[in-house]
């Protein structure tokens, strides 16, 4: 079976020295994904975040800029690269109809002071989310994360 590359665009949303995050539960645990989601043919990354979040989440966001690229090359069916975009709050959508990701058990605002100690995936982005909040030098480009790669907590 042949591989393909899959563009997954995702959305950091920052308020009040929080970020939201997706909760999803297996039944045996917790972890926490960024709101986003497969691009569709002829669609603009940015029109996938806000299309992503409005059907995960219901909620509305202004995409403002790229800052961050993590691929996952193994562990799916396909090679999946994130394009990770930072994203202005705006609200909630009235009567938005949700589309939720297998296992979505519904969203947390997680601070990001402790973010590196949280269950987010992928784990290289923790540390490079604080540094950018913080005014920071981080990396844009996060390169490979795979299932069984040493989680960063640095």
């Amino acid at each position: 079976m042949e591989r393909v590359v899959r563009n997954s665009a995702k959305a950091l949303i920052i308020k009040d020295d929080k970020m939201l995050a997706i909760k999803i539960s297996d039944g045996k645990e917790q972890w926490y994904i960024m709101p986003g989601g497969g691009q569709e043919v002829e669609e603009l990354l940015s029109e996938t975040v806000c299309r992503e979040v409005a059907e995960e989440i219901g909620l509305q966001v202004e995409v403002k800029e790229l800052v961050f690229v993590i691929e996952g090359l193994h562990g799916e069916k396909f090679h999946r690269v994130d394009l990770v975009f930072l994203c202005e709050y705006v609200g909630k959508i009235e009567n938005a109809i949700f589309q939720c990701d297998t296992n979505q058990v519904g969203y947390d605002w997680i601070d990001i002071k402790n973010l590196n100690h949280m269950p987010l995936y992928p784990s290289k982005l923790r540390r490079q989310i604080m540094n950018l909040y913080e005014g920071k030098a981080y990396k844009k480009y996060l390169g490979n994360e795979e299932i069984g790669d040493p989680e960063v907590t640095d």
